[in-house]
C-alpha cells in the first residue's frame, strides 16, 4: 500500500480518537476552562480542524477559505507565564453547533484533496491531532467529575513496591536527533549529532508514589495529582479519586522533581543522559491510549529480567530531565510551522522525554522532544534519579 494511504488512514484514526474525547465532555461544559493558563474546551474542538485546514488546505493547496474568522479565531492555543492568563467570556466564542458545523465542512473539503497533499504536512497534522490529543486528556483530567462521562477502565494489576535501586551506564557516545530524510520528526529533533556522555548511574524505575510520600511526610510539597482527607493521601484519577496507588510513578513539576532529588542528594538526568540509558527498549504497554492512569512501575518486567536495564523509559509517564529546551546545532524551523519549536527557546522550558499512557506510539520515537515550564502541574509527568 503506498505511504500516502497508509496515512490517509493514520489521518481518519486520529480523528476518531480526538472525536471520542470530545465526547467525554458533558455538552454543557463545552465554555468551561478546567486549566485557567488554556484555552476554554471549545477552543480545542475547533482548533484540530482549523490547524489542518490552515496547513492541508490554505498553505498547501491554497484553497479559498470559506469561513476565514474561525481560520483565525481556532489558529493558536496560548502558552501564558505564571499570572498572565486569559479573561475571555463564553459569551465571546461561537456555538457549539456552528464549530461543528465548521469541523464538518473543512473535513469533507480536506478528504476531497487529500491525494494532492505532501506526505510530510500529512504526518505534520496526524501528529498535531494525537499531541493534542493528549493534553486535551490533562485538560479534561481537571473537569469535575460530574461533567464528564466515565469510560471503561481496563484494571491494572497492583504489584509490589520496588526498593530504589540504579544501575550503572558506562561512559559513551549519546545520540541525539533526527538526520535529514530519515524520518519525520518536529524541527527541534534536527540535526543528529552525538555527545560524549560519562559513567553515571541511573534508577532502575521512575520515582513512585511511595517515595515520594516519604519525602512529603518529611515536609516536602505535595503533588498536584493527590489530595489529603483525614489525613491519609488519595489520588485524583481521571474518572475517580482512589486511596494513593503507592506503586504508581509520582507525576510532580520539574521545580518538585528537582527539589526531590537535592532531597535525596542526586539529581535529575540530562537530554543526553536519558538517550545514554534508553538503549532501544520497547515501549512501556502502558502508552498509545491503553490506559488513562498509570500503572505499577514494575508492571512491564518480565520473568527472567536480569535488572540491568532501566525499566518503563518509553510510557506511564513523560521524564523531566535537567535540559533546559534549546534548539541543536544546525536548527531551522519550519517553514510551514515557524512557531512551533522556536517561541520555547526562553529558558523557560524543560524537556521531557519518554511518553505517558496518553502519548500515541508515532510519538513515542526516541528522538521526539517535549517540553513544558518548570512549574506547570497539570502534565503525566514524573522522574527518575542519576548519580554522576
Amino acid at each position: 500500500m503506498p505511504a500516502s494511504q497508509l496515512l490517509f488512514g493514520e489521518l481518519h484514526r486520529a480523528r476518531q480518537l480526538s472525536d471520542e474525547l470530545f465526547r467525554v465532555v458533558d455538552p454543557d461544559s463545552m465554555y468551561e476552562r478546567p486549566i485557567p493558563e488554556r484555552h476554554r474546551i471549545l477552543f480545542y474542538l475547533g482548533h484540530l480542524e482549523a490547524f489542518d485546514w490552515n496547513l492541508l488546505a490554505r498553505r498547501t493547496l491554497e484553497l479559498p477559505a470559506f469561513q476565514p474568522a474561525f481560520d483565525r479565531l481556532f489558529a493558536f492555543g496560548i502558552d501564558p507565564a505564571a499570572g498572565d492568563l486569559p479573561d475571555d467570556q463564553p459569551s465571546d466564542w461561537p456555538k457549539v453547533a456552528e464549530v461543528e458545523r465548521y469541523n464538518q465542512r473543512t473535513r469533507e473539503r480536506i478528504d476531497a484533496v487529500l491525494p494532492q497533499v505532501p506526505e510530510l504536512f500529512l504526518e505534520a497534522a496526524i501528529e498535531h491531532r494525537l499531541m493534542h490529543a493528549e493534553t486535551l486528556a490533562y485538560i479534561l483530567h481537571q473537569l469535575p467529575y460530574e461533567r464528564k462521562s466515565p469510560q471503561p477502565a481496563t484494571a491494572a494489576r497492583a504489584c509490589p513496591v520496588p526498593e530504589p535501586s540504579m544501575i550503572e551506564i558506562p561512559a559513551g557516545p549519546a545520540q541525539l536527533g533526527l538526520k535529514p530524510g530519515e524520518r519525520f520528526g518536529w524541527d527541534n529533533e534536527y540535526e543528529a549529532h552525538t555527545l560524549d556522555v560519562p559513567a553515571f548511574a541511573i534508577a532502575k524505575y521512575k520515582i513512585t508514589n511511595r517515595d515520594y510520600l516519604q519525602y512529603v511526610r518529611a515536609g516536602g510539597s505535595a503533588p498536584f495529582f493527590w489530595i489529603e482527607r483525614g489525613g491519609v493521601w488519595f489520588y485524583r484519577g481521571m474518572f475517580a479519586e482512589m486511596s494513593l496507588p503507592l506503586d504508581w510513578p509520582v507525576y510532580v513539576t520539574h521545580r518538585q522533581a528537582e527539589q526531590y532529588a537535592r532531597w535525596r542528594g542526586l539529581e535529575l538526568p540530562s537530554e543526553a543522559q536519558f538517550e545514554r540509558a534508553v538503549c532501544g527498549q520497547a515501549p512501556s504497554g502502558n502508552s498509545d491510549f491503553r490506559h488513562w492512569d498509570p500503572v505499577a512501575v514494575t508492571a512491564d518486567d518480565r520473568p527472567g529480567d536480569s535488572g540491568l536495564r532501566p525499566a518503563q523509559m518509553r510510557g506511564n509517564g513523560w521524564e523531566w530531565t535537567s535540559t533546559v529546551f534549546a534548539p541543536f546545532p544546525g536548527f531551522r524551523p519550519f517553514p510551514f510551522y515557524t512557531n512551533y519549536s522556536a517561541p520555547f527557546f526562553d529558558g523557560q522550558h524543560y524537556v521531557l522525554k519518554g511518553g505517558s499512557p496518553r502519548t500515541a506510539m508515532r510519538l513515542l520515537r526516541l528522538t521526539f522532544r517535549n517540553w513544558f515550564r518548570p512549574s506547570y502541574p497539570y502534565v503525566y509527568a514524573t522522574f527518575r534519579l542519576v548519580a554522576s
